[in-house]
């Protein structure tokens, strides 16, 4: 009795590992599946890649940096020309 009990536990035992594998095989091909599936639709629409939009946000915020150097450039060159422009000027007559 000890061998047929022992048998059947084996039998048991070998359909639960079976059914678990077959289980992990299928969860596999469905995770494949839906990763080919979402990247069909985000292809589809036009959505931008992580590394795309941070190298783009890099060159937005150079340039964003470099335009506010570059307005305090010509605030400060305006403020010359103005400068030099009132001490050039004759004095108007009657002012």
């Amino acid at each position: 009795m000890t061998q047929t009990s022992n048998r059947l536990l084996d039998e048991v035992a070998k359909l639960m590992t079976d059914a678990a594998g077959a289980a992990q095989g299928l969860r596999q091909e469905a995770e494949g599946f839906m990763r080919a599936q979402t990247e069909r639709m985000l292809q589809n629409m036009d959505v931008v890649k992580r590394e795309e939009f941070e190298a783009v946000r890099t060159m937005a915020e150079k340039a964003r940096s470099e335009n506010e150097r570059l307005a305090g450039l010509v605030a400060a060159l305006e403020a010359r020309v103005a400068a030099l422009e009132g001490a050039t000027k004759p004095p108007q007559p009657g002012l």
